[in-house]
């Protein structure tokens, strides 16, 4: 992976358009919920970021670009949200699953606790967000 940034309460992780970047993206997000103390929702909060990043990998980002992934935490820690930046376009949604995909977009919906498409030039942010329960 290119680049990444840390403060506090933001981390960054720039991912280039290759298959290893979505085990990455997972490592990261398990080390910062873990610096965080983020257990109790770690295993849902890395499977949206696999999900997540595996969609700007397949969908959302042309050859020679890449995607990135920002983890937060605001509302003094309490809640966490996750955006995965990519170039592509279109607008994603949940979708009835077709074989062995479609289903990445179904969990985000089914595990965190809010998730929605932005915009950006160019392309898009898909993000979901998170509270401590």
């Amino acid at each position: 992976m290119d680049k990444t940034m840390q403060h506090e309460d933001l981390r960054e992780l720039f991912c280039r358009r290759e298959r290893r970047s979505v085990a990455a993206a997972r490592e990261f997000a398990r080390e910062a919920l873990s610096a965080w103390g983020w257990v109790a929702r770690a295993d849902d909060i890395t499977l949206c970021v696999s999900e997540l990043a595996t969609n700007a990998l397949v969908h959302g980002v042309p050859p020679g670009r890449g995607y990135l992934l920002r983890l937060w935490l605001y509302e003094q820690g309490a809640a966490l949200r996750v955006e995965v930046h990519d170039s592509g376009d279109g607008r994603p949604g949940v979708r009835e699953p077709d074989g062995e995909s479609g289903r990445g977009l179904l969990l985000v919906d089914a595990l965190a606790d809010t998730w929605g498409v932005g915009q950006r030039d160019p392309g898009k942010v898909v993000w979901c967000a998170f509270t401590l329960r």
